[in-house]
């Protein structure tokens, strides 16, 4: 009996179609190869007509009972010699997982929570002992990154310093100095430079890393400033302002170099605005007559505080 077929199979030429190499490798020894594939039938075969295709003959490939096509999940010949094997597929390398940096996943929509409040029965809690995001705020010269620096090198549990200076400076060339004027360019750089900071505050909070940052911010603008940190690190964000006196932070700002050293009349201004801050209800440390070690110590006390008694802003 004859089976019904479709479209006739289109004529076998050497070097083409995906049997090829099978007719060729016949001519050379080697291990068994199966039956060499049947040419098709001469024109004018019995069973042809107008507008249809060949019959194969009975046991052409594909037809006749017993003979079904080649399955695809064959094993392939073994190359003859002087023939090299096909290469084989390659599959595309998974893609990475979303919402990941790393191998280190974010926490979902990012940002830090505030860290639970501790029972009354249980006294204050313990902030060296608690994962935390703390905004150090301050003028220049209010000490706020040695302060910073000392604070997370005597945690009992791993805390990172992030200052946004550091940051703004690696723009090495096409650095914007405020100092050469504040204008749109040295405005878009601290803007790049807090998102920067608090992308990389997420990171270190996501692998239960406490971290620091400080930054000069204005009361006067809090929706750029206390409320852009906010946006970039969470509602888990403890601010607190580091304010001395305007001597002190004067004599300080002197015993800096670079770009970093201020005019006594822009110091002078930085410090009246950071006034601001009495009557804001946020925690204030007036280091005054403070070194840096008995400073971190406050520091701790206002924060625990804080945890027990957030502050809103």
């Amino acid at each position: 009996m004859q089976h019904a077929v479709g479209s006739p199979l289109p004529p076998h030429q050497p070097g083409q179609g995906p049997h090829a190499g099978w007719a060729s490798a016949a001519h050379h020894p080697g291990p068994p190869q199966g039956p060499a594939p049947v040419p098709p039938p001469p024109p004018g075969y019995p069973g042809t007509g107008a507008g249809t295709g060949p019959v194969p003959p009975p046991g052409y490939p594909g037809t006749g009972a017993g003979t079904g096509p080649v399955p695809p999940s064959a094993p392939a010949a073994p190359a003859a010699p002087g023939h090299p094997r096909p290469p084989a597929p390659r599959h595309a390398p998974a893609p990475p997982p979303p919402d990941s940096t790393g191998h280190v996943p974010l926490p979902p929509g990012g940002p830090v929570a505030m860290p639970p409040a501790q029972p009354a029965a249980t006294g204050a809690p313990d902030p060296a002992a608690t994962t935390l995001a703390v905004l150090l705020i301050g003028p220049a010269g209010a000490g706020k990154t040695s302060v910073a620096k000392y604070w997370a090198d005597h945690r009992r549990v791993p805390t990172a310093h992030i200052s946004l200076d550091d940051v703004r400076e690696w723009v090495r060339s096409g650095f914007a100095d405020p100092q050469s004027g504040w204008n749109d360019h040295s405005e878009a750089q601290y803007r790049l430079a807090r998102r920067t900071c608090g992308f990389a505050a997420r990171n270190f909070l996501a692998n239960n890393i406490s971290c620091i940052l400080d930054d000069a911010v204005f009361p006067d603008r809090p929706v750029v400033g206390l409320g852009g940190w906010k946006r970039h690190v969470g509602p888990g964000l403890l601010p607190v302002v580091l304010l001395p006196g305007l001597d002190v932070v004067l004599e300080r700002n002197a015993e800096r170099t670079g770009n970093r050293r201020l005019s006594d009349e822009e110091v002078a201004r930085i410090h009246g605005r950071m006034a601001g801050w009495y009557g804001s209800g946020l925690p204030i440390i007036d280091n005054s007559q403070l070194d840096v070690p008995s400073t971190a110590r406050i520091l701790d006390d206002v924060l625990a505080r804080a945890i027990a008694s957030p502050p809103t802003w």
